[in-house]
């Protein structure tokens, strides 16, 4: 392990607060991102010599707000200074510097940024996007994928929204109570993507990705403290706990994907999957059924077998067929297949499958899944045109290596 990647991993995961907290400072989003990105640029080459310190994001914080005090003065030499508490809270010291703000329910800077992003006068889709851009630092290329869209396309809407974030002059307040019921739905929208990226990305980069995954639970975590009575809230936490407890078992020792029914559960962390378990009956006592819960109980289907022989595909077709009814989307349709296979058979799910055909024919687990299904169906040479087809979409090495193992055992000529 070299310098850079430990001092990488460190910065990714100090990212949402360090920039949480400049933003309140400088209440400019291009100004806190800038001041990130310096103080990064410091670290990069003290870190290096003098080993981390012993709170990253405070010093992020510290070396960032200074870096960018000092490039507001720099641009205004011509003018009027304005006044410093505009610039920056100059109450706070270095060994404050990472205290959580407490103005009324908001606990957190990471929550207060997210809610802030999630402005209604932008767009939903823009929302989420810039969100992910600013408060988690993803690339562009990880956010088309989420959104399964064109680099291009998702590099223009983040710029959009950026711009009219400046010419609508959309402050960076903390948004009243009401706001943030305004805009809980994009929040947790965008915090299971933040979680997403990190759980299908950890195949090719475990160690820099986990940290996303732990991040998205802990503001999931903080979102339902402040909506305590919300089940859809408690389907999310659930569904990341679920999924997050077999991270141990997703990959083999050399980095290659185990798929579900071939994990190991006894490497299945215990505590996530019974704090999910508590989550998600208290939310079906609710009675009002949503996405992430409805999600989550497949995940519990899951979690509750001993072993992929016992698991209830029954069910989980089922909850999927709910899951479309009131969602519709082709990915979902796509996993539904999965399970249809299960219950059905492979012609009933391949069937399904080219229902969505056009609409995911950029996305690699469409291919990987139609190949699979062909496979079984004795249609050797059309999966390997599939097979073929998800290698050249795949994102990381280990989904690339999975879907090599189908080919090299289908041994055409």
């Amino acid at each position: 392990m070299n310098d850079a990647s430990w001092i990488g991993r460190t910065l990714a995961a100090a990212r949402p607060q360090a920039v949480g907290a400049l933003l309140r400072y400088f209440r400019d989003l291009d100004a806190a991102e800038e001041a990130f990105q310096e103080a990064s640029l410091k670290a990069l080459q003290n870190w290096t010599k003098n080993g981390p310190p012993r709170d990253p994001v405070a010093w992020l914080i510290f070396v960032g707000r200074n870096a960018g005090i000092d490039e507001v003065r720099k641009r205004a030499r011509e003018t009027v200074l304005p006044d410093e508490n505009v610039l920056s809270d100059l109450g706070d010291a270095e060994p404050r510097m990472v205290e959580r703000i407490d103005n009324a329910d908001y606990q957190d800077d990471v929550l207060r940024l997210l809610f802030v992003c999630c402005h209604p006068e932008l767009p939903a889709t823009q929302q989420i996007a810039l969100a992910l851009r600013v408060v988690s630092g993803l690339t562009v290329p990880e956010i088309a994928r989420a959104f399964l869209v064109s680099e291009a396309a998702m590099e223009q809407r983040i710029t959009r929204a950026k711009r009219k974030i400046a010419a609508a002059g959309i402050g960076f307040e903390t948004p009243s109570a009401v706001e943030r019921v305004e805009r809980l739905a994009t929040v947790s929208a965008m915090i299971y993507l933040l979680f997403n990226e990190g759980y299908s990305a950890s195949g090719g980069d475990a160690h820099i990705r986990e940290p996303l995954c732990e991040e998205a639970i802990r503001l999931g975590y903080l979102l339902l403290r402040m909506f305590p009575s919300e089940p859809e809230l408690m389907g999310l936490v659930a569904l990341m706990l679920f999924q997050h407890a077999r991270a141990p078992a997703r990959l083999d020792d050399n980095g290659e994907i185990v798929l579900l029914e071939d994990q190991d559960r006894s490497l299945w962390r215990s505590g996530p999957i019974e704090e999910a378990k508590v989550l998600i009956e208290k939310a079906a006592r609710h009675q009002r059924p949503g996405s992430y819960q409805l999600q989550a109980a497949i995940a519990y289907e899951h979690a509750v077998a001993k072993n992929a022989a016992e698991t209830d595909w029954q069910a989980i077709a089922g909850y999927y067929q709910v899951l479309e009814s009131i969602h519709p989307n082709p990915v979902i349709t796509l996993n539904r297949a999965v399970a249809v296979e299960k219950v059905e058979g492979a012609e009933a799910a391949l069937q399904l499958v080219e229902t969505v055909a056009e609409p995911l024919s950029g996305y690699f687990y469409l291919h990987g899944v139609r190949g699979a299904l062909l496979s079984k169906l004795g249609k050797e040479r059309e999966a390997r045109r599939a097979f073929e087809k998800a290698i050249s979409l795949a994102s990381t090495p280990a989904e690339a290596a999975h879907i090599r193992k189908q080919l090299d055992r289908l041994q055409l000529i």
